[in-house]
């Protein structure tokens, strides 16, 4: 079975200095339909103002990824990342960062541009294991590493070149256009979502544009075609 989710039915808070659209349930917007995906909680595109940012704040017991579509992002945290003698912290397209917030991390995000939006998905996913010591990652994935195919950016199963992350899922990162295409065997016992960050693509033959999902429960096949300057990220996922 697969479900789409239109990027038009996702909640919607403007708050300024940020512009955020949930596809999950997340701060004032609450849909009991809509409160995650397996262990998928969050999925938030946020669009931070130049000089603005989320200051210091608490997470205990989950895997956070930022991935980041345009523009910077300024990571600190209680980890000394984003300080001298950790790392820089700082993430770019391209790049993807892991934290997680295990027993507890105090942690910033800004973005320090004068005159630059930045845009990037903020992305939660429930741990495999609650109360571990709080870990950071961030690494570099080239686009020509993902164009016409998808890359193992976070995963929990100990895939080779991908950030490691506490829980039972995977994330995997494709650009595709014109004739390239992306196809993936796919476990029915468990779930999969596919989100498109920017442009337009066919997701096992249904046509998905900028922001919208398509959840698939059941399925054994995923096949990614005429893609149009299309940006996507799939998830493999525990029940």
């Amino acid at each position: 079975m697969i479900t789409l989710r239109k990027s038009s039915d996702r909640g919607h808070a403007n708050h300024g200095w940020l512009d955020s659209h949930h596809s999950f349930s997340f701060a004032d917007y609450h849909d009991p339909a809509h409160m995650g995906f397996g262990n998928l909680r969050v999925i938030n595109e946020d669009r931070v103002a130049a000089g603005q940012g989320f200051g210091t704040h608490g997470h205990r017991d989950m895997e956070i990824v930022s991935y980041v579509l345009d523009g910077e992002l300024a990571h600190q945290d209680s980890m000394g990342n984003g300080r001298a003698g950790g790392a820089s912290g700082v993430i770019r397209p391209g790049d993807v960062q892991r934290m997680s917030a295990g027993s507890g991390v105090l942690h910033s995000e800004f973005n320090h541009a004068e005159d630059r939006t930045t845009h990037f998905l903020q992305i939660w996913i429930l741990p495999r294991q609650r109360g571990i010591a709080p870990g950071y990652e961030q690494k570099h994935f080239d686009p020509a590493q993902r164009r016409g195919r998808l890359v193992p950016v976070v995963s929990g199963h100990g895939t080779e070149g991908a950030l490691s992350m506490n829980a039972d899922a995977q994330i995997e990162a494709g650009l595709f256009d014109g004739d390239e295409r992306a196809t993936k065997a796919l476990d029915p016992q468990r779930l999969a979502y596919v989100h498109v960050a920017r442009g337009e693509i066919e997701v096992n033959g249904q046509r998905l544009g900028a922001g919208d999902a398509a959840m698939l429960d059941g399925e054994t096949q995923l096949a990614l075609t005429h893609g149009r300057g299309a940006e996507v990220l799939v998830f493999d996922l525990a029940r």
